[in-house]
């Protein structure tokens, strides 16, 4: 008998110290709700999804909000369930974010021996004046220490958040953040063109004229800028915005952009497992009643249909640089990627905005420049 597909965990913790301008995830402030009631309606859920699924997990991460915002008490009882139902587990990757005004040596500690082996850790700036923009609490004095901090605490794998676009910033500016997240020897770095984000502070002052969005010349300039400098320094892109040394590709977020399935724990997560995606609720209030009343919180719940999982694999592999599998389109969609969209794939090869092999469809450098569009004209051509 075959043992079942191990499956990923993403387990949602919502608490913040404050909102950043720009974030659209789902957070509260830390101190206004009760954290002891909702971790343990989180340990409840876990349970009962793990129980459903009855497979064993592969990659567990532990987002937010601001998971290290969380005393060293809560802390602890956030990770002491979800490491009791990887205990069985062949688990090969265990990420937690952090913050890094909100890294110390005791937390650190309690992360690994909850078995953490990898930190996403949101620095986004090494300059005080960007930081301020995007409302981030920790200073650029703060990063390095709280890099030092988890490594001296036995976590070798790291990765840096970075933002390009911000208003203000320059090609300068931003090399700066990426030579001095280079100069840390991280093996791992994520590089994201800010987006304004509906009913988040910081589109509202756009809207209102309070601020001046980056040039979108400008802006491809610093994307093509981190490509190049972090290659150079051996972080080779594998993702439009991800790029990391050898064997260091964040293996969780990889179950994402191949369309693997996942389970979702907490207020606002979402999970996808055997053909069926849920959405829990986005209130911490109401998720705690519902996991009381009903044992799940999901508010929304679909099935994926053959051409919703051709649109998905299509946006979402194509993020990758090896790009969309041809062999696996076809196992799993019964049917053949480029006599499905053979015009359209013509056209954006002969724009030099595509590649074609015989095992996948991926995008170029140029093409990744402009990614949205060209998924949207593959996508649309099914």
């Amino acid at each position: 008998m075959h043992s079942p597909t191990p499956v990923s965990l993403y387990v949602h913790v919502p608490f913040c110290r404050t909102k950043c301008g720009y974030c659209d995830f789902f957070s509260v402030p830390v101190e206004n709700w009760g954290v002891p009631q909702y971790l343990d309606r989180v340990r409840q859920e876990l349970h009962g999804r793990i129980a459903e699924a009855g497979c064993e997990l592969c990659t567990v991460f532990i987002g937010g909000g601001t998971p290290t915002v969380l005393a060293p008490q809560a802390l602890s009882r956030l990770l002491e369930p979800v490491s009791d139902v990887a205990g069985g587990s062949d688990l090969v990757e265990f990420t937690v974010e952090a913050n890094p005004g909100t890294v110390n040596a005791q937390k650190a500690d309690i992360l690994v021996q909850a078995g953490v082996n990898r930190v996403s850790m949101g620095a986004q700036s090494f300059l005080a004046d960007e930081l301020a923009v995007l409302d981030r609490l920790h200073s650029p004095e703060d990063i390095a220490p709280a890099v030092a901090t988890v490594r001296q605490a036995g976590l070798r794998r790291i990765n840096l958040d970075l933002i390009f676009g911000i208003p203000g910033q320059t090609l300068e500016s931003w090399r700066t953040s990426l030579d001095q997240a280079i100069e840390l020897g991280i093996d791992h770095i994520a590089c994201y063109g800010l987006t304004y984000e509906p009913e988040t502070r910081l589109t509202a002052d756009r809207d209102a004229g309070r601020l001046i969005p980056c040039d979108e010349g400008l802006e491809a300039d610093m994307y093509t800028l981190a490509i190049d400098r972090l290659e150079d320094a051996g972080l080779m892109q594998y993702e439009i915005s991800n790029f990391a040394r050898s064997g260091a590709q964040c293996l969780h977020n990889l179950i994402y952009w191949r369309n693997e399935p996942y389970i979702g724990v907490g207020a606002s997560a979402v999970g996808c497992l055997c053909g069926r995606r849920y959405k829990n609720v986005a209130d911490v209030t109401r998720y705690i009643e519902m996991i009381d009343t009903m044992g799940v919180a999901e508010v929304e719940s679909e099935q994926i249909d053959n051409r919703m999982l051709i649109t998905e694999m299509i946006m979402m592999q194509l993020r990758m640089t090896e790009g969309l599998s041809l062999s696996d389109f076809r196992k799993r969609t019964e049917m053949d990627a480029l006599e499905l969209m053979g015009l359209t794939i013509g056209r954006l090869e002969r724009e030099k905005l595509i590649t074609v092999s015989d095992t996948h469809i991926a995008l170029t450098q140029s093409g990744r420049l402009v990614a949205d569009s060209v998924i949207v004209e593959l996508a649309s051509a099914v």
